[in-house]
């Protein structure tokens, strides 16, 4: 994306390369925000319509503004910071897991070729800056001096430790099909139709990802860290205003991308489900899946109990770790005598 921008500015040198760096920062990061708000919006009306109540409703048509008034309302509040608090990680924090839930977007492509950076080892890139996600949650929650804050923290950590596990071993599983740790090679292997899809091939650990993408974002029913009537609201509490907002558009931007990954890794990407369809824009397909991925999200959310959390860790270390690192074996033997994948 860099190198066509760069080309369509028409001139050459380190200054319009910096703009086109820019330009595909802003086209990328401008949509995402305004999804964001959106994913608020309908996350909140898909829960209203399980429970039949109305949900937003007011602020423009179909409440399609509350997000929007939402945010304004945040951004003219006051920061508070407690007395105690170390007042430069307090406010750190928050910014570091929204500019990690941003920057995680550069490697995912909305069409071949078409990324910030489409790098040859995108599925690590996404794997460090997930587990980079980690310190800012843990600085929020030590810096507020307060009890309910840090253990809040220290759920959420151990929380998204025990399931980075799970969600390495099935990437494993999809690596040694396509032999290849680009987000883009990864879904030209799936080129064909829905049949070609890794859904079917790869439906039990779609399911181990998709459970432990719920925990690795904090979702219910594994929201434990914001436990309402144990930790108040977990390591968020202390925080208001816009370092309250960092923290709560860092959430979605990363259900967003959890959403974006499976769509690529397991759902054909750009591709359309049949090649009739192939008319239709890529990106028109990917953010149907996008959509469809968040849908499962929210209905989880709407109806599924929250666990205990021993139960949470004990599904993370002695159900998933054991069956994702099974299952890591199985494909491999398959891919290796050719009954799947490019390699053999």
């Amino acid at each position: 994306m860099v190198e066509a921008l760069y080309t369509l500015f028409g001139g050459e040198g380190p200054f319009f390369y910096f703009l086109a760096i820019l330009a595909s920062i802003f086209a990328i990061v401008l949509p995402l925000l305004i999804s964001v708000a959106f994913a608020v919006y309908f996350d909140r009306k898909i829960w209203a319509a399980v429970q039949m109540r109305r949900g937003p409703n007011v602020v423009g048509p179909f409440g399609l503004l509350q997000s929007f008034a939402d945010g304004l309302k945040l951004f003219l509040k006051e920061t508070v910071i407690p007395a105690g608090a170390n007042k430069v990680i307090f406010l750190i924090a928050p910014m570091i897991t929204f500019t990690l839930a941003l920057i995680s977007w550069a490697v995912v492509p909305f069409g071949e070729g078409v990324a910030i950076a489409d790098l040859n080892v995108g599925i690590l890139y996404l794997l460090a800056i997930s587990s980079l996600g980690v310190y800012g949650i843990i600085m929020s929650g030590w810096a507020s001096n307060s009890r309910y804050a840090f253990l809040g923290a220290l759920r959420s950590a151990a929380q998204m430790v025990s399931y980075e596990v799970s969600i390495g071993f099935v990437l494993v599983c999809i690596l040694v099909s396509v032999g290849s740790l680009n987000l883009t090679d990864i879904v030209v292997a799936q080129k064909g139709g829905a049949h070609m899809w890794n859904m079917w091939v790869f439906a039990p650990v779609f399911v181990i990802f998709f459970i432990s993408a719920l925990a690795e974002t904090n979702r219910p029913p594994f929201d434990l860290p914001e436990a309402e009537a144990e930790l108040v609201a977990g390591y968020q509490v202390e925080y208001s205003s816009m370092a309250f907002a960092l923290f709560f558009l860092g959430e979605y931007a990363n259900i967003l991308l959890m959403s974006a990954v499976m769509a690529i890794l397991f759902m054909g990407g750009w591709y359309a489900p049949v090649p009739a369809l192939d008319f239709i824009p890529g990106i028109v397909w990917l953010t149907l899946k996008i959509a469809l991925m968040f849908w499962m999200f929210a209905m989880v959310k709407a109806f599924v109990p929250r666990y205990r959390y021993d139960q949470l860790m004990r599904l993370g270390w002695k159900v998933f770790l054991p069956l994702s690192l099974a299952f890591v074996v199985i494909y491999s033997g398959l891919a290796v005598y050719g009954v799947i994948g490019n390699i053999g």
